[in-house]
């Protein structure tokens, strides 16, 4: 062996070492990284501490005496106040009755529970009961924080305080008010407000249009089958006859709701029995997508075209009921057993289901942990039957100060759990199979998404000459490569559907303790709270003055109205980490053409690979208007039945 063998024989020896050392390396930290991953996930639910009632914060309302705690940021909180009759056995699809008052001092120290939903880790409630459901129907209840302050203490007149009313996301199917990630506490202190959160009936219990129930409404607005929002109303409504007595100003309340809670803000915007319960609203990656009464209530036919209600619409999940009864032999007998029902027995058969059954009912054919349930129904009494965005352009909605607003890529929360773009080990390690196509979509899904949170509706509002319209962009990303190796959760993630709310709320939880960690490093805490204290300054601002102003500091980037002139691409605010380029302006034309023209410019994709991405874009976003060509020969590319879109 010469010099050189000698050499290198240790070198290589010496190089194996490091690999087996690597490799051990990484299989320890991947070992404990799986164990706390399963012991946050399968960790039993404990109890917190006791609750203790705190005597400074007794206040006397209409319906009772009632008593808080003392929370954090120097608040107190009243937790699990009931603003309805439970919405139980007849009462079930029925609007929300006013409460009944007490007698003795009501504790309101804990969290009413969450409505009935079927469980989710992400906002929702994650442990689920032996029959698969979260939840109880028993859950119309709300939580007040407010500046902490002896009774002789609190506001009047006008020196009482500005109140931000909170509808959580969820799609409207799952959610929770009482989330910790929605604690009210530090926004209510900072920016000296009240602040309330409360939940709303979900999925089948909140959305059900169907001729049985119709025919026993007491009104019209009953007869809407839009129970979730007559509960939002019921809430402003609680918030308007009470909120005095907390020190809040019912002159002067500020809806805001993220994701469905922000459809449902702009679906408030246009209902007739909200007008005057609030005075500012902020919709956060809302969107103004609802469904016709026919879609709600009628048989699916996929051949009958407009005359064809949704796969889960109220006609078919009665249907299924029925089957699933056990009292007909097959699926066709249940639907003439249907027909034939009385309305007084229909109603006395589906208020006699269990929460499980009916939501097994709605469960989503191709994915079984969701629900396919018709949301926002245009029936023409609680909302119109037309075009929203036709409707607001012709200036048929309430002329409050709105802001609108989406975050950046939006749509990697869902495509970071899609198996077709994602692969995942144990449920944690995550490896992005084509990142040049999971970007290309990222970015023309997140595109369509701003334009039906914000430059839709800001774009109707303007037409109907409404100049109180304020729009961001949310475009926070500081996050570390995934446990050190990997791909980078900037690139996973990003500035995703709902990552703005632990900014504004200031809790910096996403609702899964392992996720937090992940994504919420301590080496971004100080530029995190910086950019927290902003948002919920420029929320505080517009609260109090109606519009967000410079977040009221002198200092401030001044946040300007969408559009100030007719032809100018509307203006929006950046909300962003001071190394990234920080709060500044920016101004954006984004319309369903240019994505369609940018979809057409992709470099790289054929034809036939661009009408699938146009396909996948527009199944998920709803259609556009007319046909959409794609490609150099001008051609319309056809949807799934080969017809154009």
């Amino acid at each position: 062996m010469d010099d050189g063998q000698q050499t290198r024989a240790p070198l290589a020896g010496g190089r194996r070492l490091v690999r087996w050392a690597s490799a051990v390396v990484v299989a320890l930290v991947i070992g404990l990284v799986v164990v706390a991953w399963l012991a946050d996930r399968f960790a039993p639910e404990t109890a917190g501490p006791v609750a203790i009632a705190d005597v400074s914060s007794e206040r006397l309302l209409a319906l009772g005496s009632v008593v808080g705690l003392a929370a954090a940021h120097d608040t107190h909180a009243w937790l699990g106040l009931p603003y309805a009759q439970p919405p139980v056995d007849a009462l079930r699809w029925r609007a929300p009755r006013a409460p009944n008052a007490w007698v003795d001092t009501f504790d309101a120290l804990a969290f009413g529970p969450p409505c009935v939903q079927l469980p989710s880790r992400l906002g929702g409630v994650a442990t689920a009961g032996p029959d698969g459901v979260v939840g109880e129907e028993d859950c119309l209840r709300l939580n007040v924080w407010a500046p902490r302050l002896e009774p002789d203490a609190i506001p009047s007149g006008r020196e009482r305080l500005p109140v931000l009313v909170f509808l959580h996301g969820g799609g409207n199917r799952w959610g929770h008010a009482g989330l910790s990630m929605y604690d009210g506490a530090r926004l209510a202190g900072r920016e000296r407000a009240v602040v309330v959160t409360f939940n709303y009936r979900l999925g089948p219990f909140g959305w059900l249009s169907h001729p049985a129930l119709r025919r026993e409404a007491d009104d019209p607005l009953e007869a809407s089958g839009n129970f979730a929002l007559l509960d939002q109303i019921a809430a402003l409504r609680w918030v308007a006859r009470h909120i005095g007595e907390f020190g809040g100003d019912p002159n002067d309340v500020t809806i805001f709701g993220e994701s469905a809670g922000a459809s449902d803000v702009l679906a408030l915007l246009l209902a007739e029995p909200a007008r005057g319960l609030f005075h500012r609203a902020i919709a956060q990656s809302g969107s103004t997508d609802s469904v016709g009464r026919v879609e709600a209530e009628a048989p699916f036919d996929p051949e009958a075209g407009e005359g064809s209600g949704l796969r889960k619409s109220s006609a078919e999940t009665v249907v299924s009921l029925i089957e699933r009864s056990g009292v007909v032999p097959d699926r066709e007998a249940a639907r003439r057993y249907a027909a034939e029902l009385p309305d007084a027995d229909l109603r006395s058969f589906l208020r006699g289901r269990s929460p499980s059954e009916v939501l097994d009912a709605y469960r989503d054919p191709d994915f079984p942990d969701r629900l396919d349930v018709p949301i926002l129904i245009r029936d023409g009494a609680l909302l119109p039957e037309d075009d929203w965005l036709e409707v607001v352009a012709a200036g048929r909605f309430h002329r409050v100060p709105v802001v609108l607003g989406s975050n950046r890529d939006e749509s990697k929360l869902f495509l970071s759990q899609d198996p077709e773009h994602v692969r995942r080990t144990f449920g944690l390690f995550y490896r992005i199979l084509d990142p040049v196509d999971y970007e290309r979509r990222a970015r023309h899904h997140s595109d369509l998404w701003a334009i039906r949170a914000v430059h839709g509706p800001a774009q109707a509002m303007l037409a109907a000459g409404h100049r109180e319209v304020y729009a961001y962009r949310f475009d926070w990303d500081e996050m570390p490569k995934l446990l050190g190796v990997g791909v980078e959760l900037s690139q996973l993630l990003g500035a995703a559907h709902g990552f703005e709310l632990p900014f504004l709320f200031g809790t910096f939880e996403l609702g899964d303790p392992l996720v937090d960690r992940m994504v919420f490093r301590e080496e971004t805490r100080a530029s995190r709270e910086l950019l927290s204290q902003r948002m919920m300054d420029y929320w505080g601002e517009f609260a109090r003055a109606g519009r967000p102003g410079r977040g009221g500091a002198a200092d401030g980037v001044a946040w300007p109205a969408w559009a100030a002139e007719e032809g100018r691409a509307g203006a929006l605010l950046v909300f962003d980490a001071e190394a990234d380029g920080g709060i500044r302006v920016d101004r954006s034309q984004l319309s369903i053409d240019r994505v369609i023209a940018a979809v057409e410019a992709e470099p790289g994709l054929d034809r036939r690979e661009k009408c699938a991405l146009v396909r996948d874009l527009f199944a998920r976003n709803g259609r556009a208007r007319g046909s959409i060509p794609v490609g150099a020969d001008g051609q319309p590319c056809p949807d799934e039945r080969g017809d154009p879109l």
